[in-house]
């Protein structure tokens, strides 16, 4: 490393290494920073993945359920209005 007035010149390995370096210690303070920095976060993150994933079906077969309930009621309503409105025998 050597100095030029106010710049200083690095291998490319060297700085390299300290942005990995600097990464992962501001990844590993974010992490803390929510609650995520112990040695069971991943265990957390993948209860919140099958949570979403849980939130995602439930809302899914929810959406269809009424989607068919409707269907079902306009299919009955216009079965009624047809029948009251036909000639009777």
């Amino acid at each position: 490393m050597s100095m030029e007035r106010d710049h200083i010149i690095l291998p490319r390995e060297a700085l390299g290494a300290m942005l990995e370096d600097a990464a992962e210690r501001g990844a590993r303070k974010a992490l803390t920073g929510i609650g995520l920095g112990d040695e069971k976060a991943p265990e957390h993150i993948r209860g919140l993945r099958d949570l979403f994933n849980m939130y995602r079906t439930v809302r899914d077969g929810a959406l269809k359920q009424i989607g068919q309930g409707l269907a079902l009621v306009l299919i009955g309503a216009l079965v009624f209005f047809a029948s009251t409105k036909l000639p009777g025998k």
